[in-house]
């Protein structure tokens, strides 16, 4: 596997295992529907957040955050649409973005509810 995805499989560790400190329940971890990828379904109270992880190992080319795109934006959108149908859920969708920086020993994690109205 190369270097870049097990970097994004120790950011999406570090992004579940918070979660799970903060009280949610994870409910499905690389959830697929057609082209779309979701990181991690999580739930808390009557809230289904879609999380979004971005990894990387410096921060010199920007936030990780901020490379989710208009088009992945909208395949989560459309995915979780499919989710929440299938599963006849009564519950509000939030979609947030946990990016964490590891560089070296250091490790940054940053949590943004909301994440699309924040961008």
């Amino acid at each position: 596997m190369a270097a870049h995805n097990e970097l994004g499989k120790v950011g999406e560790q570090l992004a579940h295992d918070y979660l799970i400190k903060k009280g949610y329940l994870i409910k499905e971890r690389n959830w697929r529907c057609k082209k779309a990828e979701v990181d991690l379904i999580a739930q808390k109270g009557e809230i289904l957040a879609i999380i979004e992880v971005k990894t990387r190992s410096t921060d010199a080319f920007g936030d990780p955050k901020d490379f989710i795109d208009d088009k992945k934006i909208n395949m989560l959108i459309s995915a979780i649409d499919q989710y929440v149908c299938s599963k006849k859920l009564d519950v509000e969708v939030r979609f947030d973005v946990i990016g964490i920086v590891i560089s070296g020993e250091q490790i940054q994690l940053e949590h943004v509810e909301d994440a699309f109205y924040h961008f």
